[in-house]
């Protein structure tokens, strides 16, 4: 006796859920070329080279079956994590987002992922986070003015490490930086020719290459019988850049020109300077380091040096990876990144009289 479906059943055969196919693992793979599935894992991790049809047999087998390694069990065979590191010493400062984003670049390129760490100008405990960060990458990037301690234990390491910013102290390392000393000499060539006499520099001693930078506007206005005097901040932030402003722009030895040690100070005495009667450029020039973002859309615009920061984060992570591959033409050696002068309108030409007799107003 024949039963026909009621007309408005459900043709439950169409809509049922197709059954899920089973990934394919190495054994599948090792079984459909032909060889020991040992075979496969050396040649899938780049461990061994075999005859030309032996690998073309064994990735036709992975294309066909589409196999895809488990990133875990690819670990635990080459002893990789397929990450790298990055620790920046102050996330907020766009000069060190400038250098994740240069190193994220070849990383990807590379099939790597990017972990990074804050530490804060010191405020997080350096030596612990590079440990606790070590233990989860194969490589990283590091400032070379970490604290001794920090330093000493990456040096006894085996951790393939490429500083930036420069060398460290210690020898047979690898870094990517610019020349702070000659950075700065341009940058104190450009304000003598437009006639400033009166300097300040704004430093910030927590950096070693704050000295180089004072030693190049130092060498820029030999000769010039220029008033140069330093200072010194707590911490290279805007925050500071406000406090000391009065300090730095007020009184009967007042500048007519400030150089600071970065652009996040600069733009701190940028902006607290109409609070203090004063117009920048025409009272005061006032300049930084690093050619953030920010500093092309104050008011007037901040006269920079380009310390190349995306540049430095990019030929970094290259060294990194070059390292971890073992090449021995990346283990040491310092790479040197070209910096500029960008002139925009916080700088400006001193009237010859202001350079003997007083500021103008």
């Amino acid at each position: 006796m024949n039963h026909e479906p009621a007309p408005d059943a459900p043709d439950l055969s169409a809509t049922a859920a197709p059954r899920r196919r089973r990934a394919a693992t190495i054994r599948d793979v090792a079984q459909a070329a032909g060889v020991s599935t040992a075979t496969v894992s050396k040649f899938l991790n780049g461990g061994q080279r075999f005859t030309r049809e032996v690998e073309e047999r064994v990735a036709q087998a992975v294309r066909d079956l589409g196999y895809s390694s488990n990133p875990m069990a690819r670990g635990m065979i080459t002893g990789r994590t397929g990450n790298v590191g990055i620790v920046v010493l102050d996330v907020r400062n766009p000069h060190f987002t400038s250098l994740i984003r240069g190193a994220s670049r070849p990383a990807a390129e590379a099939g790597l992922n990017l972990l990074f760490a804050d530490i804060a100008e010191g405020l997080a405990p350096e030596l612990p986070t590079l440990q606790a960060l070590s233990r989860r990458v194969d490589g990283l990037i590091v400032s070379a003015r970490l604290s001794d301690e920090a330093l000493a234990w990456l040096g006894t390491s085996d951790m393939p490490v490429v500083y930036y910013g420069g060398p460290p102290a210690q020898q047979d390392c690898s870094s990517v930086g610019i020349d702070n000393r000659a950075a700065a000499a341009m940058l104190g060539r450009h304000l003598r020719e437009l006639g400033h006499r009166r300097l300040r520099y704004v430093g910030f001693s927590g950096a070693r290459w704050s000295q180089e930078r004072w030693l190049g506007l130092q060498q820029a206005f030999e000769g010039s019988g220029a008033e140069l005097h330093r200072h010194d901040v707590a911490e290279a932030s805007a925050d500071e850049g406000e406090r000391i402003a009065s300090e730095m722009l007020l009184g009967a030895d007042a500048p007519d020109a400030v150089v600071a040690y970065n652009d996040l100070i600069a733009l701190g005495l940028l902006g607290q300077a109409p609070a203090l009667g004063l117009s920048v450029p025409r009272d005061v020039s006032i300049t930084g380091f690093d050619n953030i973002v920010y500093g092309r859309y104050t008011s007037p615009a901040l006269t920079t040096v380009d310390s190349g920061s995306e540049q430095t984060g990019e030929r970094a992570m290259r060294r990194l990876i070059a390292r971890i591959g073992g090449d021995p033409a990346a283990r040491s050696g310092h790479e040197l990144i070209a910096s500029r002068v960008i002139v925009r309108g916080s700088t400006l030409g001193r009237p010859a009289v202001s350079r003997g007799e007083g500021r103008t107003r």
